[in-house]
């Protein structure tokens, strides 16, 4: 046989033999999961902890709807302070089963009265800070909910809070949460009424398994139902009836209750800014994948970033490349990154000019074009964002900032008392539910967790997310802080629909890795055809080659985290394309998902191994 051709047939043999090993370890990963996927029919409730999740059941066995449902598990998550609480924001994507379309609800707070960027560099400060009265911005979660509820619901307030009711009246604690609560015990101290919550035994938290009370949360949560009920009573409708009880939070005694607690501790909001505050229903945005329709929250969340990395990935025929190959983590982490880099430059409230460049981010050319810069051979020390303006038609009025972008000379004190991993992968929850009758909903509420400044007789702890914002318009001028603005933040809900129907709903927790796990679950599900626990418990890889969106907003380009599961033969590739491999367990954050099966007509449940996240269906 010609020398030639001994070479090329060995070629061949080291292709398939490659292919092969790629696909047996594919079969082994996802031949085994540590918990079973959920099969449904009826209803499915998935959310960041089993008692929540158990509301959600216990609503649609009233006969609630998955709205219903997905209001409960919200209101219960919060009541258990699952790295949220009642102060926090909520950010969801609603499938309406008659009218056919996805809406976004925005229930993300603002900055308030006094939070400018002058306030924050007088005090030597290089971001808004991470704790504390001056992290909050206006509390959002109750008017989110409140709003879905009545938009889309079919129960009374009273119905859906009466589990989140029982529990601030007592619940066993769970571990989990009474090792963060000592984790965090420094601050609690500070906060008079966050003391007497979370650290009642002469200030010690409370033991695993003991009932944890929060009378005055449940004081808070029967006004609102009260005022629900006096709205009937006057011939209100349902509706009506719960706008009743968003006007006492926002606008009535219970706001003027509410700021007055919170001022007295340093907080900056008034009581014009929670008037002035509205949920807001908006219009996704969405890209395609393979016939698939992506849907996303627009530039007020990284929600776009992971559209950007699809429309970079279509470029790539990612099936042959074995699934988590070097060239497989290497293609789709530069798609990661280079997405993310524009999310760290051009995303920001689109409520506030300058208008953010989100057509040109989402074209179709422009993935092309930053495909086409990949370099296969190594990892770039830097990734830079690029500029979208011209496939919209514009000119970048930011193009000085663009090349001396990021800028070396930070203003500011850095203050920070999270570790870099903590605040890069900053926890929330998700909360996940669908129905037979079509509704659909993808929630990633989060904010005011522990550690949060207690608003005192009102039980609601304050939001931190006044830290995603930026000082300095250098690093990004969509995202400087002023009063009235929502923070770019990173929660992230998804939701895909194929061939005109709901096909995937999923949401993560995890601050700036979210999208990148979901990424990594979308096409776990699309291109490898794992089912939804499959890709919930799959080996998902990070990439820190872009800034965090709390604490210091620091980056740690080419650090690269892998699945323990991933062979040492890809680590070495990797290695050797200047990446920084290290390997964690369980390294995605708590996914939970529901795919639905339209060839028999039920759902596919997954929920992550990882943390305490549940699912029920019926």
């Amino acid at each position: 046989m010609p020398r030639a051709k001994v070479r090329y047939v060995a070629w061949i043999t080291i292709v398939l033999l490659v292919l092969a090993a790629a696909g047996i370890a594919r079969e082994a990963q996802a031949a085994r999961t540590q918990k079973p996927a959920i099969h449904a029919q009826k209803w499915i409730a998935i959310t960041g902890k089993p008692l929540a999740a158990t509301a959600g059941a216990r609503i649609f066995e009233q006969g609630g709807n998955a709205v219903d449902a997905a209001c409960a598990m919200l209101a219960a998550a919060c009541t258990m302070w699952d790295t949220l609480s009642w102060g926090g924001e909520t950010q969801a994507l609603v499938w309406d089963p008659a009218t056919r379309k996805v809406t976004a609800v925005n229930a993300l707070g603002v900055a308030p009265t006094g939070a400018t960027a002058d306030f924050f560099r007088s005090k030597n400060m290089r971001y808004p800070p991470e704790f504390g009265p001056l992290a909050a911005v206006t509390p959002g979660t109750p008017g989110g909910l409140m709003v879905m509820l009545a938009q889309w619901g079919t129960l009374s307030l009273g119905q859906v809070l009466a589990p989140a009711i029982e529990m601030a009246d007592g619940y066993p604690i769970e571990a989990q949460l009474v090792r963060t609560i000592a984790h965090y015990r420094d601050h609690l101290v500070e906060w008079p009424f966050s003391k007497a919550v979370f650290l009642p035994h002469d200030g010690a938290p409370p033991e695993p398994g003991e009932i944890f009370r929060q009378p005055a949360l449940a004081r808070t949560l029967r006004r609102l139902v009260a005022a629900e009920s006096a709205a009937l009573a006057a011939g209100k409708s349902r509706k009506e009836a719960i706008l009743a009880a968003y006007d006492l939070f926002y606008r009535g005694d219970l706001a003027k209750d509410f700021v007055h607690e919170a001022r007295a501790q340093g907080a900056l909001f008034t009581a014009d800014d929670l008037a002035k505050w509205q949920v807001k229903l908006e219009e996704p945005v969405s890209t395609t994948y393979h016939g698939i329709t992506v849907y996303k929250l627009t530039t007020w969340t990284q929600g776009p970033a992971m559209l950007e990395a699809l429309n970079l990935l279509e470029n790539a025929d990612l099936r042959p490349m074995g699934y988590n190959s070097a060239r497989y983590v290497h293609t789709v982490t530069q798609a990661m990154q280079m997405a993310f880099a524009d999310r760290d430059f051009y995303y920001g409230d689109p409520a506030f000019p300058p208008d953010e460049p989100i057509q040109g981010l989402l074209s179709k050319d422009y993935a092309k074009k930053r495909y086409a810069e990949i370099d296969w051979k190594r990892n770039p020390p830097q990734t830079r964002p690029g500029d979208p303006y011209p496939f919209q038609g514009g000119v970048n009025p930011f193009r000085d900032l663009l090349d001396a972008w990021p800028p070396s000379d930070p203003q500011g004190e850095a203050r920070s008392s999270m570790t870099f991993d903590e605040s890069f992968r900053a926890g929330t929850t998700s909360v996940i539910a669908a129905d037979a009758n079509g509704w659909v909903v993808s929630m990633t509420p989060s904010g005011a967790w522990v550690p949060s400044v207690v608003a005192g007789s009102t039980g609601i702890g304050l939001s931190q997310r006044m830290q995603s914002f930026v000082v300095d318009r250098r690093e990004n001028p969509f995202n400087v802080v002023e009063p009235g603005k929502r923070p770019r933040v990173t929660l992230t809900p998804s939701l895909a629909v194929k061939d005109g129907e709901p096909y995937i709903a999923f949401a993560v927790q995890g601050g700036d890795t979210q999208d990148q796990n979901l990424l990594q679950f979308f096409l776990d599900v699309v291109e490898f055809g794992f089912d939804a626990q499959e890709a919930a418990e799959a080996a998902n890889f990070t990439t820190y080659q872009l800034h965090s969106s709390f604490g210091n907003h620091e980056i740690r380009p080419g650090r690269l985290t892998l699945d323990t599961r991933t062979p040492e033969w890809v680590r070495d590739e990797l290695r050797a394309m200047g990446y920084q491999p290290e390997t964690a367990d369980r390294n995605s954050g708590p996914i939970n998902a529901v795919v639905f099966d339209r060839a028999h007509g039920t759902m596919w449940g997954g929920s992550s191994n990882q943390g305490e996240d549940y699912g029920i269906g019926w």
